[in-house]
């Protein structure tokens, strides 16, 4: 008996539907043991992990407030995962976009009227987030220099250069030594709907279905998805593969850049410790949980800030590490990878 893997002529439908949720399952199945063997009750644990996620309506705010930058993350990495670019930079382009809009805020608004100056904060933000995405798109173009290490290590540089600014010369005189920042002026201020949850869920919505729109009904999606396919039947057909590519990141870049503009105009109201916490790098999570899929991508990002929110809430009431909603997403993660073989590929069992 001969046991092979196929290659798909199509993507499986019910493979995309089945290959999340075996994930999600195997990574219960997997923390469950984890915990277990910490000495806990997985059970009762994800029942305090739902009630600190889903469990009030404060609860539930708190994790659309962390839903909101993992939706416009996961949207980013997704464009450029199509194309097989590696984009590992969204941690760092959503960062730097936080300095952009913090720039904006804090120094033009003498001279900017007040109803242009949130207007103004956000597309800084999303152009510094598309900027320090096109740099490691046109290394890759011109010079075919790998994207993963390059945007890997501009997250870094980033950081770094937030940190310099709000640790030293933007630091406000007034913070009682706490770093960062003075306040934005309210004008600058993203308004809220509910509790800390702002009105940038309803861009991260509106843009989810934007860009299912551009990636499957027009002609430019359509090109993409040839380049993701094969860059050479591209350049066969008289597509611009390195231009498209270009654009595609760039565009990716810039949903990350909402996604950190967002965090300091509707959260912190100010440049500060905590604009970096990872969210770039759990996108990538819910961009492969989602199948590249942009109308998934929201719900899947629910599920993750739910992990990030529970977790929180399994070190109060069960005494374990808050790092437990890390584990438990590292845990999807490598089902989830494990699993995509399925999608692309099916068991064929064949007699000698």
């Amino acid at each position: 008996m001969n046991i092979h893997f196929e290659k798909r002529k199509s993507l499986s439908r019910t493979a995309l539907v089945l290959v999340p949720l075996a994930s999600l399952a195997a990574s219960l199945v997997l923390t469950g043991i984890i915990l277990i063997l910490s000495g806990a009750d997985p059970f009762a644990t994800y029942r305090a992990m739902f009630r600190g996620a889903f469990g009030s309506f404060r609860a539930f705010t708190e994790t659309l407030v962390k839903a909101i930058p993992l939706t416009l993350t996961g949207l980013g990495v997704s464009v450029a995962f199509r194309l097989k670019f590696w984009n590992i930079g969204a941690e760092g382009q959503l960062t730097v976009a936080g300095v952009a809009a913090a720039a904006i805020a804090l120094f033009l608004s003498p001279f900017l009227p007040a109803w242009a100056l949130l207007p103004a904060a956000v597309i800084a933000g999303a152009l510094a987030g598309a900027v320090w995405a096109g740099i490691p798109a046109l290394l890759k173009t011109g010079l075919k220099v790998d994207e993963t290490l390059v945007t890997l290590m501009l997250n870094y540089v980033a950081i770094l250069f937030s940190e310099y600014l709000y640790y030293g010369p933007w630091r406000d005189p007034k913070g009682y030594g706490f770093p960062g920042t003075a306040p934005f002026p309210e004008a600058a201020w993203l308004p809220r709907i509910a509790g800390r949850a702002h009105a940038g869920l309803w861009v991260a919505l509106a843009l989810a279905l934007f860009l299912w729109l551009l990636l499957a009904r027009t002609r430019w999606g359509f090109e993409l998805s040839i380049i993701g396919n094969s860059p050479r039947a591209a350049r066969y057909q008289g597509i611009a593969v390195e231009r498209n590519i270009v654009l595609a990141v760039l565009l990716s870049g810039a949903l990350s850049g909402l996604a950190g503009a967002f965090e300091v105009t509707g959260i912190s109201h100010r440049l500060q410790q905590g604009l970096s916490i990872g969210y770039g790098y759990t996108a990538i999570i819910v961009a492969w949980m989602s199948q590249l899929n942009p109308l998934a991508i929201p719900f899947v990002a629910l599920l993750m800030a739910a992990l990030l929110v529970g977790g929180d809430q399994v070190q109060m009431a069960m005494g374990l590490p808050a790092a437990m909603g890390f584990v438990m997403q590292g845990m999807i993660l490598f089902p989830m990878l494990a699993g995509s073989l399925f999608t692309e590929y099916r068991l064929k069992i064949a007699r000698a």
